[in-house]
């Protein structure tokens, strides 16, 4: 089964006057479709999907019909129409996947097919200039719960990162059921659209966390050790405090990391730190 869109079709009305004129004018109707919109891409937002596309090369398209779906085939519900290259969704809800096509008019009504690519999103939360402190002199302000989104002691079941500074050396800390990646230096949370499947940090032998070093103006890719991936990208350290964004998906194992969940058993009591310097 391939895409289909729900459309209505207008009838053609042509005005009397031009049947009356001379055979020296003629009137001519352009019945032929422009081609599919090409290169659709989608960026994640907080209960917001951006839907991005190629202008089309025809001279007289007038616009662009924006469809979702919630699966790649089948019957696409039109959501809204642009004259840009470019849709936001804001009625997408954090946590539901969306398919997403693009069919270009003409200024004569002439709709092309829906656009080819496969295009899916998950809106995610996210939240900014959120702030965590050294483990070692605030330790129950160093680490962070991306699911319940609040600061937690650093040695929590349910803390997903921590910061440390170690003598003038800044890490970011994770568990050893969790992944961590530096991405590298970002312009904003959003450069970073999807979570990689390989370069995680290593865990070394005798230690039980995962760490690299915090770099304001980079990004970090986290994968929860409840098979979720989230990311930060840290703004500002200033002492034994860093500042960061963040984002989160509340779908497991959504994106790129395709395996099972790490399974963990909490004790009911605090975690001990094990990490060689």
């Amino acid at each position: 089964m391939k895409k289909i869109m729900i459309r209505l079709t207008a009838f053609m009305i042509i005005p009397i006057s031009l049947l009356l004129t001379s055979c020296d004018a003629e009137y001519f109707y352009d019945n032929t479709p422009p081609s599919p919109p090409t290169n659709v891409v989608t960026i994640t937002g907080d209960n917001w999907i951006e839907i991005s596309w190629d202008h089309n090369r025809e001279r007289d398209i007038a616009g662009y019909n924006v469809y979702y779906n919630y699966t790649y085939e089948g019957r696409y519900t039109l959501i809204g129409s642009t004259t840009n290259n470019y849709f936001i969704d804001y009625e997408a809800v954090n946590g539901v996947t969306y398919f997403y096509a693009v069919a270009a008019y003409d200024y004569d009504g002439n709709e092309s097919e829906l656009s080819y690519d496969y295009v899916k999103d998950t809106p995610r939360p996210e939240g900014f200039n959120r702030s965590v402190f050294d483990y070692l002199t605030s330790p129950n302000k160093a680490g962070y719960d991306f699911s319940a989104y609040k600061v937690l002691p650093f040695d929590s079941w349910d803390t997903d990162f921590f910061f440390e500074n170690y003598y003038g050396t800044y890490y970011i800390n994770v568990w050893e059921e969790a992944d961590i990646q530096d991405m590298g230096a970002t312009y904003d949370i959003y450069d970073i659209t999807e979570a990689p499947i390989y370069g995680w940090v290593p865990l070394y032998e005798g230690e039980n966390v995962k760490y690299v070093e915090a770099i304001p103006g980079h990004t970090y890719v986290i994968w929860t050790a409840d098979d979720h991936y989230a990311k930060i990208r840290i703004k500002s350290i200033q002492g034994s405090m860093m500042v960061f964004d963040w984002a989160y998906q509340t779908v497991r194992g959504e994106r790129e990391l395709k395996r099972g969940s790490r399974e963990i058993i909490p004790t009911g009591e605090r975690r001990e730190l094990r990490k060689n310097y």
